[in-house]
C-alpha cells in the first residue's frame, strides 16, 4: 500500500497504513528509532531521527518533588523511568535538555497577576496548603530552601535523584512561565531552533500544567511532540487520562519508557 505523505516539503511525515507507522524523522536514510505508541489508535508506531530529537525534562525540581516542599507521589514515581530514558538517550544520541523554573528579579517585575495568583494561595486565603507552601513566586522559603523557584536556589535545583545523572553536554534552559516555549525569547525556543531539533520527547511535572503547556506551544510552533507517559506525573486527579488522550489523538504521540528503551535495541533502518 502506498504511503501517505503530508506536511510542508521540508518537514513531511510519512504514514504506512498497513503497519500504522508514522515516520516523522524527516530523513530518507540514517539511523532511526521505531517506537510503539501507548495511546491513540491501537497498534500505531512512530519513527524518529535521534539526531533531530531532544528529551526535554520539565520541572523535575526540589520544589515539586522533595518532601520538604511537596507531597508528590506521582512525580516521584516518574523519576526512575526518567533515569532509564536518560540512559537510553545518551546511548542513542538524543540530546538531553533540563527545562526548569529559574526566575530573576526582572521576571518578577513583569510577572502577570494571573500567574502570580497560582503560587500565592496561602497568602490570599490565609491558610496553609496541605501540599506545599503557596507563598508566592520569589518569596523566601524556610530552612535555607531559598526564594520560590528563583534561579540558583535549592528549591529550584534539579531533584537529587536526577541531579546525579546530569552529564556534561546536557543543555539547561530556564523558564519564567508554565510553558518554556511561550515566546521566541525563551531559552528553550532558541536552543531547539539553533540546534535543528524537530522532535521533542517530553518528561516531567506536572503533566497537565508545565509539561502540557510546553508541549502545546511546541505543537503550535511546528515541533513533533512525543509524551513519555510514565516519565510524567501530576497531583491533579483525572488529569493524566485527559492529557494522554488529547496528546495521543491530536497533539502528537504517547509512548512509555519501556518502549523507548526497547527501541534502542531494534533501530529502524
Amino acid at each position: 500500500m502506498t504511503p501517505i505523505t503530508f506536511g510542508p516539503a521540508h518537514r513531511q511525515w510519512k504514514f504506512q497504513p498497513e503497519s500504522k507507522t508514522y515516520d516523522i524523522s524527516g530523513s530518507e536514510t540514517g539511523e532511526k528509532l521505531k517506537i510503539e505508541t501507548t495511546a491513540g489508535v491501537q497498534g500505531t508506531s512512530v519513527v524518529l531521527d535521534p539526531g533531530k530529537t531532544a528529551l526535554v525534562i520539565v520541572d523535575m525540581q526540589n520544589y515539586f518533588l522533595d518532601g520538604r516542599c511537596m507531597d508528590h507521589p506521582n512525580g516521584v514515581a516518574a523519576i526512575e523511568p526518567t533515569i532509564e530514558v536518560l540512559d537510553g538517550c545518551r546511548k542513542m544520541g538524543v540530546q538531553v535538555v533540563w527545562l526548569n523554573w529559574g526566575l530573576t528579579e526582572l521576571d518578577l517585575e513583569s510577572m502577570p497577576a494571573g500567574i502570580q495568583r497560582g503560587f500565592m494561595k496561602d497568602t490570599l486565603l490565609a491558610c496553609t496548603s496541605q501540599i506545599r507552601p503557596y507563598v508566592g513566586l520569589g518569596s523566601e522559603l524556610p530552612d535555607n530552601q531559598g526564594r520560590v523557584l528563583f534561579k540558583g536556589s535549592w528549591n529550584a535545583d534539579i531533584h537529587s535523584r536526577l541531579k546525579v545523572h546530569v552529564k556534561e553536554g546536557d543543555v539547561h534552559c530556564a523558564k519564567n512561565r508554565m510553558s518554556g516555549l511561550w515566546s521566541e525569547e525563551q531559552e528553550l525556543f532558541g536552543y531547539l531552533k539553533d540546534a535543528g531539533k524537530e522532535t521533542i520527547l517530553f518528561a516531567g511535572v506536572n503533566t497537565d500544567q508545565c509539561v502540557l503547556g510546553t508541549l502545546t506551544d511546541a505543537y503550535n510552533n511546528g515541533w513533533n511532540c512525543v509524551l513519555i507517559d510514565d516519565c510524567c506525573g501530576t497531583t491533579t486527579k483525572g488529569a493524566r487520562e485527559v492529557v494522554v488522550g488529547n496528546v495521543g489523538d491530536h497533539y502528537g504521540f504517547v509512548i512509555d519508557s519501556k518502549g523507548f528503551v526497547a527501541a534502542g535495541s531494534g533501530k529502524a533502518g
